[in-house]
């Protein structure tokens, strides 16, 4: 039975979580703010975490930074903000989806059993093999991305936006493709989350000092594809 980590401020917020998920299987734990949360990740085995924004303390944009800094759990963001502008720097921040409220009960359900199938068909299909492309290899056991000796760890999203392309170079994946191949979504109006996903990926990577502007292309006007190296 797969554990879910539960943060929002109002309690009848999290009430109301807990009553929809349980009765799907799902075990729940639940966290007042982003301090109680981050403790509770570090003395729980936690299989994926929905966020609130607005808390007091620590809010959720900071809670999914530090979760990021030791963990590549699945976050789905649930919030009331609807601003777009909100919404990518969630996403920059390391959530892989997000919800606005008031929310839809089958939706939400649907948003986690597909991270979850995601997750284990990566696991079963990888059979913890490395994809080598070039000097690159994304170890599918740790969800790292490694060049030259050094390793950056990848969230669940950016681990399977990288193997799909990775998987087929050259290839050019418009980001309609991408949304059905890695959140099993396609709906014109989801299109700006797989832009704010490549933006942060390639952001941490250029951080680390990977050459990926030389791989990760983006393709004007049709989306995205993994160059060999030349």
């Amino acid at each position: 039975m797969k554990t879910i980590l539960l943060v929002d401020d109002e309690i009848r917020m999290l009430n109301l979580l807990e009553l929809y998920l349980q009765p799907n299987g799902y075990t729940c734990l639940k966290a007042n703010g982003g301090y109680e949360a981050l403790n509770k990740m570090k003395n729980a085995t936690i299989d994926l975490v929905i966020l609130d924004l607005m808390m007091p303390e620590m809010n959720g944009w900071e809670t999914c930074e530090k979760i990021r800094t030791f963990s590549n759990v699945p976050i789905i963001i649930l919030t009331a903000r609807s601003n777009k502008t909100d919404v990518i720097k969630g996403l920059n921040d390391g959530a892989d989806d997000y919800i606005t409220k008031p929310f839809d009960e089958g939706e939400l359900l649907a948003r986690i059993n597909a991270l979850f199938r995601r997750k284990d068909h990566q696991s079963k299909t990888s059979d913890n093999l490395n994809l080598i492309r070039d000097d690159f290899i994304l170890d599918g056991q740790s969800y790292t991305l490694k060049y030259n000796g050094k390793s950056i760890s990848l969230t669940l999203k950016e681990f399977m936006i990288l193997d799909v392309l990775m998987k087929n170079p050259e290839r050019v994946y418009t980001r309609e493709q991408l949304l059905l191949l890695v959140w099993d979504m396609n709906s014109e109006t989801e299109i700006r989350t797989v832009d704010s996903h490549i933006r942060n990926l390639r952001d941490k990577l250029k951080k680390a000092e990977f050459p990926i502007e030389n791989h990760l292309k983006t393709i004007w006007g049709i989306g995205y594809q993994w160059k060999k190296q030349q």
